[in-house]
């Protein structure tokens, strides 16, 4: 097995500090705009923002990691979500938390491209990519315990402007633990053409087009929760606190999996785990708004959680596989992009939908788009 290597310890501590702060402002910024009457297409826009300047600035990040490594863009990273977390935390005003939501998105997207690209090059072969990527994936999943359990935790204890001032000390912690991630060496990139041009070639490669494909259905699932979770509750009366402990219960089972995964590396296939995880998330689905208790809420949450939380590494280690390494940083890019445009433009159909035939009809809609995934996923090559 791997050896759980300092540095790596680093990356997840660094992309936990950033993530944590956009975790808790995705969280509460919605519940906000909730309790001060604002309409389910008005939390759409909210949420659609966090994902809008990530579409525009991965393929720059990208090429910035490849250029420069990891400490530059984390810096980046750094100062745009504690800019978001000062925002939030100083104003109330629905045109303020939409800044903050962009600002947060930014930083932490940005750092995540470093991370990953830094991540991937600590692996040998694709068993050990699988683990390297397991471990990384705790960050996410760790991060969606922190943020909105504090946040939860401090709205209702002391107001959301208190939650927010919290949440944005978070990401300094990241430059705190990106000494012990080695310095690379600038490199200077060959031209060929249009960086942006160079970049979008990549989406020749057939099997790269099919892995971000089964890749932005799984972050639609992702979203999903995200969106009518807060609604669902809201409905039925849920506090704060349960809101965000339902949504810490989903972050913990993607821990658990993602724990479990380097020890099994060597025996799962990626096809296999892409197809049950979105059979799995097809049938949360379609019970999800029957569950009024939030106990009940939470169990589908948990199942949710271990079937989402086992994609990230398959999807990821199947990337670095179809693609050339002096390209990571391009191709992690472009699942980015991918996976932030269907973050911004789904909650705004959400957010429609939501209006027109509430939010049970999205969860139907996801459970039916899911189970048709799941034939193409069949295909994905395994790395």
């Amino acid at each position: 097995m791997t050896s759980f290597s300092r540095p790596l310890l680093a990356l997840i501590l660094g992309q936990i500090s950033l993530h944590s702060c956009m975790a808790g402002v995705r969280m509460a910024a919605p519940l906000q705009a909730l309790n001060q009457g604002l309409s389910p297409w008005a939390v759409g826009v909210l949420m659609a923002l966090f994902a809008a300047a990530p579409i525009l600035l991965a393929l720059p990040a990208g090429r910035m990691a490849d250029r420069h490594g990891y400490h530059r863009p984390l810096r980046i990273a750094v100062g745009l979500s504690f800019a978001g977390g000062i925002v939030a935390a100083t104003t109330s005003h629905y045109a303020a938390m939409c800044v903050a939501a962009t600002l947060t998105g930014a930083g932490t997207n940005i750092g995540m491209i470093a991370i990953q690209r830094t991540a991937g090059r600590m692996a040998g072969d694709s068993t050990e990519r699988m683990r390297v990527f397991s471990w990384l994936g705790l960050a996410p999943a760790l991060s969606n315990v922190v943020g909105p359990v504090v946040a939860g935790a401090l709205i209702d204890l002391a107001g959301f402007r208190t939650a927010f001032a919290v949440l944005m000390l978070m990401p300094l912690a990241a430059l705190f633990w990106s000494r012990s991630v080695p310095v690379e060496v600038p490199v200077r990139l060959p031209k060929t053409g249009s960086s942006t041009q160079a970049s979008w070639d990549l989406l020749r490669s057939a099997p790269l087009r099919q892995l971000l494909i089964v890749n932005w259905l799984l972050s639609a699932a992702w979203d999903v929760h995200a969106f009518v979770l807060p609604i669902l509750g809201h409905e039925r009366g849920f506090s704060a606190s349960a809101i965000g402990t339902i949504l810490g219960l989903f972050a913990i089972a993607v821990a658990a999996v993602r724990l479990v995964i380097p020890l099994l590396a060597h025996r799962l296939t990626v096809p296999t785990v892409l197809v049950g995880a979105m059979l799995t998330v097809a049938a949360v689905y379609v019970v999800y708004p029957f569950m009024h208790s939030a106990w009940l809420m939470a169990a589908c949450a948990v199942v949710l959680g271990l079937a989402l939380g086992a994609v990230q590494p398959m999807i990821m280690s199947s990337l670095h596989h179809i693609t050339p390494q002096e390209r990571h940083g391009e191709a992690i890019a472009l699942r980015s992009m991918a996976m932030n445009l269907s973050s911004t433009v789904m909650p705004l159909l959400f957010g429609v939908a939501g209006v027109a035939m509430g939010a049970a009809s999205i969860c139907w809609f996801m459970s039916a788009a899911a189970g048709a995934g799941s034939l193409k996923a069949r295909r994905i090559e395994s790395s």
